[in-house]
């Protein structure tokens, strides 16, 4: 069972109607002692940081999250949900994250206004070699973006893909129990499915 976590925030049914699709079985909630008991977590995430995190913290998601990821079980944050794993971003002033991560949240620069912000579509990854979330994935597949802010985290060993769109952006990162994405898995085709479901059998040890 996975629990996708309900902050308040975002439209979570295109996570759930993926794992559905997959056969896994999911519930959406916000309560901890059901977060708790599943075999693994997902952290969905649109909006602001800063307005994410008041939801996060009104709702007890924060403290929920907070045990689960403690627990060593698999948990996965998509876009957002990447974001509000580090200690802050720079769309939100004075806005803590979770802070399981380190590194920096800063808007997609575009110099020259020739990029669209925000960054809306499709982008190829370049994979790190041997990742358990991209087993099975050969390439640089295509994945689905939409995003204004990126990652560069502090620690580049925690980085499981890469992708261009100006800048050199973090697009996924792996630390020891904790998995994410800035890209959306659930909006990105065939490899997005696969992505779930080899974050879907680490659950299943």
């Amino acid at each position: 069972m996975i629990a996708v976590v309900d902050y308040g925030a975002g439209n979570l049914q295109s996570v759930v109607k993926a794992l559905n699709f997959i056969g896994c079985d999911c519930i959406v909630t916000n309560k901890k002692n059901e977060i708790l008991s599943a075999d693994g977590a997902i952290l969905p995430g649109v909006g602001s940081f800063g307005d994410a995190m008041d939801s996060m913290n009104n709702s007890g998601a924060t403290e929920a999250v907070t045990e689960f990821v403690r627990t060593g079980k698999p948990f996965f944050g998509i876009c957002l949900g990447l974001q509000l794993l580090f200690e802050k971003s720079d769309e939100s002033s004075g806005a803590k994250g979770l802070g399981f991560l380190k590194g920096t949240i800063s808007k997609i620069p575009d110099n020259n206004h020739t990029l669209k912000i925000p960054h809306m579509g499709w982008n190829s990854l370049k994979i790190r070699e041997n990742d358990c979330l991209y087993k099975g994935i050969e390439g640089n597949p295509y994945v689905y973006f939409v995003h204004s802010y990126f990652l560069k985290a502090e620690d580049e060993n925690i980085v499981s893909a890469r992708t261009e769109y100006g800048v050199s952006i973090d697009a996924s990162v792996h630390f020891e129990n904790i998995y994410a994405t800035q890209f959306h898995p659930e909006k990105s085709g065939d490899v997005g499915l696969h992505i779930l479901k080899n974050f879907v059998s680490l659950t299943r040890g």
